[in-house]
């Protein structure tokens, strides 16, 4: 139930003796009911509002999307192949949510979409865009690594991105697990890519290289 007050046409709470706006006296006016339809029509409204919202959302996203992936070259096969067996290793070694999103989720590329070629680092073996989840898998991917155990460590870098780890997070994730994937210092310590690794994780997570009685003050030995 609701008054319109006759002086300025605002409709107040049936309760109310004065008007809100302009304090006309409504304690003879009439009381009336809304219309049932009233507060539905506003409803359906909103609700059509939300979903044009939403889906100029999606729409924008999704084009942005088709961008980066139409921008950049597919994976030719040999490097497609090892992406493949680091993915399986990775499965092998009790990474299977790590290999779940690399294998269905994951999006790859060989060259640089539109976004990556502003802000690429020289020394990268792979890059990943978040949260469109595109991997791009750059030359040096196949040409550093020592073997299948070594891209399986790119990927799993790669894969904390999927989820959407930063790089010290990333960094940090594969260091301290990488015994279980079998990249350890007696086997790799040599390697391009495990000095590489081990230079850009005492950078990017210092915290986890202060234990000084330990070689490099690796705390993770």
């Amino acid at each position: 139930m609701k008054k319109k007050c006759p002086n300025c046409n605002l409709v107040n709470y049936a309760s109310a003796e004065n008007c809100l706006r302009c304090e006309f006296k409504l304690l003879e006016v009439s009381t009336f009911e809304t219309p049932a339809g009233h507060g539905k029509s506003f409803k359906v409204t909103i609700l059509r509002r939300v979903a044009v919202f939403l889906f100029a959302v999606f729409f924008s996203f999704f084009g942005f999307y088709l961008s980066l992936v139409g921008s950049a070259e597919g994976l030719e096969y040999d490097r497609k192949n090892a992406v493949e067996r680091s993915i399986l290793l990775l499965d092998e070694k009790g990474f299977s949510r790590e290999a779940f999103l690399l294998r269905y989720i994951a999006v790859y590329r060989a060259t640089d979409n539109w976004l990556n070629a502003s802000m690429r680092e020289d020394s990268a073996y792979a890059a990943t865009n978040f949260p469109f989840e595109i991997i791009t898998v750059y030359d040096d991917f196949s040409t550093y690594p020592k073997d299948d155990t070594e891209r399986a460590a790119i990927m799993l870098h790669e894969a904390q991105h999927l989820k959407g780890a930063d790089e010290k997070q990333a960094y940090a994730f594969v260091w301290k697990n990488r015994k279980q994937l079998g990249w350890t210092k007696e086997s790799y310590g040599y390697s391009i890519v495990w000095r590489n690794v081990r230079k850009q994780t005492r950078e990017i997570a210092p915290e986890l290289f202060v234990c000084e009685a330990n070689e490099y003050a690796d705390c993770t030995e």
